[in-house]
């Protein structure tokens, strides 16, 4: 494995680069609380069958340089979707398969919607699309509580510190390396920047109107796109996922991962490879 040192959109980003260099390339985003670390036990596997496999950290978290403001972390215009496509131009690729987990599930429909032309495939792990999740009913609102309580400002953070990190180890409690998200949160400034996530894109504010997509249209997706979704995901309702299919406008593939928690790079990376695998294999460039 190589680990680039990528200067992209301002920043220095951390870049894992795993596989031969000619091979099908697929650029993997992670979410929140984690790294690039959290593709680790897949990526050996789709390695294997024969891929090349990108991961970077994204910004503010792991060894990428955090920003300075909060709308720093916006994902359209200012943050992780200009991230993505520098990172790609530097390393000279031309088409990648996108994979998005957690927070980086809506990184990789806004790069599928607005850059189809760069992408062969999307697959979104957890996380449906931004407005059938706005869309997903009562129950994912209350699924979603902590998103509220990652807006106060200095308040969650020192939640989330208090007690040896007792919070996240509670609330986060699936989570299979807790100590090493804590490792990388603890770290100056590192917390402040994973939870302007939340607060650049999910705002009380942004909550009320759409995602920003872009002119009206440009939230559909026009590549192949497979949804997985885990039925022991305490974080995300199964309705936003399933729905999810009315904003793609080529093959749409539904998964549904029987006894998988949130992390489902981490709990069963076999079948994860297995169905990677066989997706991009079914869509090639």
């Amino acid at each position: 494995m190589i680990e680039h040192r990528i200067k992209a959109n301002g920043l220095t980003h951390f870049v894992r680069d795993d596989g031969p260099e000619d091979a099908p390339v697929a650029i993997l985003l992670h979410g929140f609380p984690d790294s690039s670390a959290v593709w680790s036990a897949v990526t050996p596997l789709l390695v294997a069958e024969g891929f090349r496999i990108i991961a970077p950290d994204m910004r503010g978290f792991g060894e990428t340089d955090m920003a300075p403001h909060t709308e720093d972390y916006e994902i359209f215009s200012a943050g992780a979707v200009p991230d993505v496509m520098g990172v790609l131009d530097r390393l000279n690729i031309e088409r990648a398969h996108v994979v998005g987990h957690d927070f980086g599930a809506p990184v990789g429909w806004a790069l599928a919607a607005l850059h189809p032309e760069r992408f062969i495939t999307l697959t979104a792990l957890s996380v449906g699309h931004p407005r059938a999740f706005m869309k997903g009913g009562f129950k994912q609102k209350l699924m979603s509580w902590y998103i509220v309580f990652h807006q106060l400002r200095g308040f969650a953070e020192w939640g989330y510190r208090y007690r040896n990190w007792r919070y996240l180890r509670k609330h986060w409690k699936g989570h299979p390396d807790p100590d090493g998200a804590i490792a990388l949160l603890e770290r100056e400034g590192r917390l402040t920047a994973g939870l302007n996530w939340y607060r650049a894109n999910m705002s009380f504010e942004r909550m009320l109107k759409p995602p920003p997509f872009g002119a009206r249209g440009n939230e559909f997706v026009r590549i192949p796109t497979l949804g997985i979704w885990s039925d022991g995901d305490k974080y995300l309702d199964e309705k936003q996922m399933e729905t999810s299919g009315a904003y793609v406008k080529a093959p749409w593939r539904y998964e549904r991962l029987e006894g998988v928690g949130h992390w489902i790079s981490y709990e069963a990376p076999e079948r994860l490879a297995e169905l990677l695998a066989d997706f991009w294999r079914a869509h090639s460039a």
